[in-house]
């Protein structure tokens, strides 16, 4: 069966994990997912990710981090861009999180960065998704 949107897939698969308090989620893997995963760890979202060859696709394994009272690092995980509504955005016009408590996710053609390295880059791109 085919999915018409994987990343929102990757989403709800971590928002449901950090609701149920598991210490890690596990899900198909795509280059896309991978990078989404090195920019959660580089911000903080995440204890550290593992990428497996096991199968014809592999598998992202994603640990989840949590606060000394078992509080979730990601309180909330939202898809801005959708396959039927892509959003894009210019450099100066790249959205802020919950005034900079938060990161936005985005594609550009450097990769895909969080919002402020985009601004930092002065490169705009697809807003993939919002976290905080």
């Amino acid at each position: 069966m085919s999915m018409s949107d994987p990343l929102a897939d990757m989403l709800t698969r971590i928002r449901n994990a950090v609701m149920v308090k598991f210490d890690s989620v596990k899900m198909p893997k795509s280059n896309v997912k991978v990078d989404i995963a090195r920019v959660l760890k580089e911000e903080g979202f995440i204890r550290d990710y593992r990428v497996s060859e096991d199968d014809i696709q592999g598998t992202l394994t994603l640990d989840l981090k949590y606060g000394p009272h078992r509080e979730s690092v990601i309180t909330g995980i939202k898809r801005v861009s959708k396959p039927g509504l892509r959003q894009y955005a210019k450099a100066k016009d790249v959205p802020v999180v919950l005034n900079g408590l938060g990161i936005c996710i985005i594609s550009t053609s450097k990769g895909i960065l969080t919002d402020k390295a985009a601004k930092a880059m002065n490169t705009g791109g697809e807003i993939l998704c919002e976290v905080w």
